[in-house]
């Protein structure tokens, strides 16, 4: 079954559990700077976690002229092939929400890849601003509006 990681922003209070557990899961280290996740904070207390949206039609991967980013078939996520990865950050420019970034130190992209099933993010939100819930229509729709929304939002910021 294909699962995905649901943001509920109102939920969100910006306390970078998500981020510090992200980094940890993923690098081994507690450093915000490289995790995966990221607390967007906002005047008036507003805060919105961001991570790759798995996009059906990823720009990211079209970019790739290495095919460093990959879907795997079971589970859609969308993941780096480090091997493959060249570091010429064409994903990271092609990604219209910005939820690929590039780790200077080990010279690949980065990407959220819900922690091979066990997304830590979601685990230890304080308050369930992130679910690592079923992919069904009902939560895909919700996804899809707040994608349009960020997308939208986007384009008035150009």
């Amino acid at each position: 079954m294909e699962m995905i990681l649901l943001t509920s922003p109102e939920k969100c209070i910006g306390c970078g559990t998500c981020e510090l557990a992200c980094s940890l899961a993923q690098n081994g280290e507690c450093r915000p700077a490289i995790s995966r996740v990221n607390v967007f904070r906002f005047d008036r207390g507003s805060n919105v976690p961001m991570m790759c949206f798995q996009c059906e039609e990823a720009a990211c991967m079209a970019v790739c002229k290495t095919k460093a980013l990959v879907r795997d078939e079971e589970t859609g996520v969308v993941q780096v092939e480090e091997d493959k990865c060249i570091g010429c950050r064409m994903c990271v420019m092609a990604c219209p929400f910005g939820n690929i970034a590039f780790d200077r130190v080990a010279k690949v992209a980065i990407k959220c890849n819900h922690c091979d099933g066990e997304p830590l993010c979601a685990e230890f939100c304080p308050t369930a601003a992130i679910e690592y819930v079923p992919a069904d229509t009902a939560t895909l729709n919700r996804k899809k509006a707040f994608s349009a929304k960020m997308k939208q939002a986007l384009e008035e910021v150009k």
